[in-house]
C-alpha cells in the first residue's frame, strides 16, 4: 500500500501517578531520520521507541516527543542522597571560589536532573504505559500515511491517465503528420528549378522522417505508465523507485519535444511534462 511520509499522531492517558502524552510527527525525507525526545527519568526506554520506529518505518524525518505530568499528590518521591552528596560538594567549592554567588534554594536542587526519583513500582508502571501508549500512537501515524498515500495514488493515477490519453493523441496523428511533412517537402522541392536526383531526393525524406518519428518515445512513455502503476500497487517503499521513472518519463518528453515538427507535437509533450512535475512533487513525500 501506497504511504505518505507526511503525517501527524497523538495519544494520551491519565492515570493515578500522572499524564503520559505522545506526539509523533514524520515529514519527507530521503532516508529514515529519528528524533526521540523523553524526559530524563524516562530514557532508559528510548532505545526501544527507537526500534520500534524502525521496524515500522522505512523513509522520513520522524520526530517523536513524549511529555509527562506527574501527579505530585499521588506519586511519592525519593531523593538520590549519593548524587545529592556530590552536588553540596561541588556547592561548597564554588562558594569557596566565588563566595558573591547566590546559594541555589531546595527548588533549585530537586530540579536537578536525576536528584528527585519517584517509586519504583511507578516508574515500572510508567515505563510500561510508556511503550503501549507509544504502539498505539505509532499505529495511528502509519494509519494517517496510509490515508494520505491513498490520496496521493488517486492524485497520480489521475495524471496518469491524462498523460496516456496524450500518448495516444500524438500516435494517432503522428501518422498524418509525417505524410504532411513529406508532401510539403516535395511540394516545396518542386519549386525549386534545380534539378534533382529522384532517388537522393527519396533518401533525403527519409532520413528527415526518420528524425522526426516519437514512436520509439511514445512506446517508452506507454512503458513508463505501465510500471509506475505497477509499483502504485506493491507494499513497501516505493518512493525511490517512482522517483526513477518520473525522470525516465521527463526524458521522453523532452525527446518528443525537440523532436515535433508542429506546434501540435510541441504543445502536447509540453503537457506531458507539467503532468510530469506535477506527479514528481507529490512522490516526494511518497516513502
Amino acid at each position: 500500500m501506497t504511504q505518505s511520509m507526511t503525517a501527524f499522531a497523538r495519544q494520551q492517558i491519565e492515570q493515578e501517578w500522572g499524564t503520559l502524552v505522545w506526539e509523533i510527527r514524520s515529514v519527507n525525507h530521503r532516508y529514515l531520520e529519528t528524533s526521540i525526545r523523553l524526559p530524563e527519568s524516562l530514557r532508559a526506554t528510548e532505545s526501544l521507541c527507537r526500534d520500534l520506529l524502525r521496524k515500522n518505518l522505512s523513509r522520513g524525518k520522524v520526530d517523536a516527543q513524549l511529555k509527562f505530568t506527574p501527579n505530585l499528590a499521588a506519586s511519592s518521591i525519593s531523593v538520590d542522597q549519593n548524587l545529592l552528596a556530590q552536588i553540596n560538594v561541588a556547592n561548597t567549592e564554588i562558594s569557596k571560589l566565588m563566595p558573591e554567588l547566590q546559594q541555589p534554594t531546595t527548588l533549585d536542587i530537586l530540579r536537578w536532573p536525576g536528584i528527585a526519583q519517584e517509586g519504583k513500582q511507578n516508574a515500572k508502571d510508567i515505563e510500561t504505559t510508556l511503550v503501549t501508549l507509544f504502539k498505539n500512537c505509532l499505529q495511528g501515524l502509519q494509519e494517517q500515511r496510509q490515508k494520505e498515500g491513498a490520496h496521493l495514488k488517486s492524485f497520480i493515477e489521475q495524471r496518469l491517465e491524462s498523460i496516456a490519453a496524450i500518448v495516444d493523441d500524438i500516435k494517432i496523428a503522428m501518422p498524418d503528420i509525417l505524410q504532411n511533412q513529406h508532401t510539403r517537402l516535395k511540394d516545396t522541392l518542386a519549386e525549386l528549378s534545380a534539378t534533382l536526383d529522384p532517388a537522393r531526393l527519396e533518401q533525403e525524406m527519409v532520413i528527415l522522417a526518420q528524425k522526426a518519428d516519437i514512436s520509439e518515445e511514445t512506446d517508452r512513455l506507454q512503458a513508463h505508465l505501465q510500471e509506475v502503476k505497477n509499483i502504485l500497487g506493491q507494499s513497501g517503499a516505493v518512493g525511490r523507485k517512482l522517483d526513477f521513472l518520473m525522470q525516465e518519463l521527463n526524458r521522453e518528453a523532452n525527446t518528443i519535444c525537440s523532436k515535433a515538427v508542429v506546434i501540435e507535437t510541441t504543445l502536447n509533450a509540453v503537457e506531458l511534462k507539467v503532468l510530469i512535475e506535477q506527479m514528481r512533487e507529490q512522490i516526494q513525500n511518497i516513502e
